[in-house]
């Protein structure tokens, strides 16, 4: 049984496991990894850990251009399936091209339902933020991802190209 937790030194293995299956230097939705992050050793590895729990706190300032942000790794059984990170607001980035909610499951583990189960843990964190809807964006020839926005009664805004490439904007309007 997969779940969500929040990211911690002790997967350390079990992460690079996990990104090598997505292949070194790939981007992974979700995940939290910048251009500078060293994750392959254990202090640089804990550093980055330590920064994305550090990101989720609202009372640290986010850095400049960037919002407060929870990440969570999907896991089970020891071994980390994917990424899911909850964007606590939007800047014109966000609002853009990147959304409040980006996910992403290692090629090993797809096919399995894990990010439609992911994003629907997240939307429940984002209801208890107090966000009355969310963004989701994927790109154009994403239909998986498209599939598990629309399964989470994502309506499609528009598609539009961006900086970033042409993509698909969804809406998740959430309940109480």
């Amino acid at each position: 049984m997969p779940e969500l937790i929040k990211p911690t030194t002790r997967l350390h293995a079990a992460w690079l496991a996990s990104r090598d299956d997505w292949g070194r230097g790939v981007y992974q939705d979700g995940a939290g990894l910048r251009p500078g992050d060293e994750v392959d050793d254990p202090a640089g590895f804990a550093a980055w850990v330590q920064r994305l729990r550090r990101e989720e706190d609202p009372a640290v300032p986010p850095a400049e251009g960037w919002v407060h942000c929870s990440y969570r790794w999907i896991v089970e059984g020891g071994d980390v399936l994917g990424s899911i990170a909850l964007r606590h607001e939007l800047n014109d980035f966000l609002l853009e091209a990147g959304g409040h909610i980006g996910y992403g499951v290692r090629p090993a583990a797809r096919g399995r339902g894990l990010a439609s189960w992911a994003l629907g843990e997240m939307l429940g964190e984002a209801r208890r933020l107090g966000l009355p809807r969310v963004l989701i964006v994927c790109k154009e020839a994403n239909t998986a991802s498209a599939r598990t926005i629309e399964r989470h009664a994502g309506e499609l805004e528009d598609v539009r190209d961006t900086g970033s490439g042409r993509m698909r904007r969804y809406w998740i309007t959430l309940g109480a």
